[in-house]
């Protein structure tokens, strides 16, 4: 993802409890204020919040912070996997050598992230992004904070030292993804469809690299000429996920730190920069091969053992009385 890899976040489904429609904007009143504020118009903020299709906000329960498990990258690195990933680099051969003529970024590294975020865009999600940035971005709402505060109390004491580190995160949250709801209009205006018609991961983000709409403003490419930038698309996708590489960083002959700190920017976490490095390499020069059906060779990847240290990513996570959402991940962000 991206806006750092775009924060993971753990989120809980908190008991509902329904806003009574126009006293509070259906519980957006403190976003849909703070939009309105920033120039965004308030007979448009109110049209998309007032939507049936936009839940009412009943309050979002976050993390303290966590690490991504290497168990979650290490499908990437079997043989049939890493065959699927070079596939993908032969199919979109052209469109990829474009990228990498244009912006410096090699094929296979653009392939492997395209392959890691979504499977080529065979998994770009479906969950309705605006309303999952806008919730994230709910976080550092008053009412909000106290409640996750007060999840932390013990016999009804909250530690000093918690509360700091709970307002600290739910601002890290807020600060991430309200300019993300802000940019999303006029993603949806670029694209020429309704803000809620977007649809993409659980955190927000869209098309084949899983850009957060602020990346989309900024390093989306139009690789086709038509004017359009569609990150559904496999031409405009490579080109912008080059593109985003480029901007912060790629060049000929970097160093190997180098190359990390720059997918560091993509996505906050060296599990997932050491998945996206070893596809690479992978798709490059396998490491060996073997028949895997009558004449017909694989290539096949050999074992990774990504980083012991793994850092800190932003979760949400929605809760349930009765059950634990599994945790998220967000991708391409700005």
């Amino acid at each position: 993802m991206t806006r750092a890899g775009a924060l993971v976040v753990l989120t809980l489904l908190a008991p509902v409890s329904v806003a009574v429609a126009g006293d509070d904007e259906r519980g957006w009143k403190y976003l849909v204020d703070r939009l309105v504020a920033n120039g965004v118009p308030r007979t448009r903020v109110t049209a998309v919040f007032s939507d049936p299709r936009m839940e009412p906000f009943t309050g979002v329960q976050f993390s303290m912070g966590g690490k991504e498990p290497r168990r979650l990258y290490r499908a990437f690195f079997r043989p049939s996997t890493v065959a699927a990933a070079r596939r993908c680099r032969d199919e979109n051969a052209a469109s990829l050598t474009s990228a990498e003529r244009t912006y410096g970024v090699p094929a296979s590294v653009v392939t492997a992230i395209l392959f890691v975020e979504t499977s080529c865009g065979r998994n770009t999600g479906s969950s309705p992004m605006f309303y999952r940035l806008a919730r994230l971005a709910m976080a550092n709402e008053p009412a909000n904070v106290a409640d996750n505060i007060e999840r932390f109390a013990r016999h009804g004491d909250v530690d000093p030292r918690v509360e700091r580190r709970v307002r600290a995160r739910a601002r890290e949250l807020e600060d991430t993804f309200y300019p993300e709801v802000r940019a999303a209009f006029e993603v949806a205006d670029r694209m020429g469809v309704h803000p809620l018609s977007l649809r993409g991961s659980a955190s927000g983000a869209i098309g084949f690299p899983q850009f957060l709409p602020t990346s989309y403003l900024k390093y989306g490419a139009d690789a086709g000429g038509d004017g359009r930038v569609d990150l559904f698309d496999a031409a405009d996708a490579a080109a912008s996920c080059a593109n985003y590489l480029a901007g912060n960083g790629w060049r000929p002959g970097l160093s190997a730190a180098g190359h990390r700190d720059v997918i560091w920017r993509y996505n906050h976490s060296d599990t997932y920069i050491d998945a996206v490095l070893t596809l690479a390499r992978e798709i490059d020069h396998p490491t060996s091969v073997r028949k895997n059906a009558p004449g017909r060779t694989v290539k096949v990847a050999a074992r990774h053992r990504p980083s012991v240290k793994a850092r800190r990513v932003a979760t949400p996570c929605k809760r349930t009385p009765t059950r634990r959402a599994p945790q998220l991940q967000a991708s391409a962000r700005p």
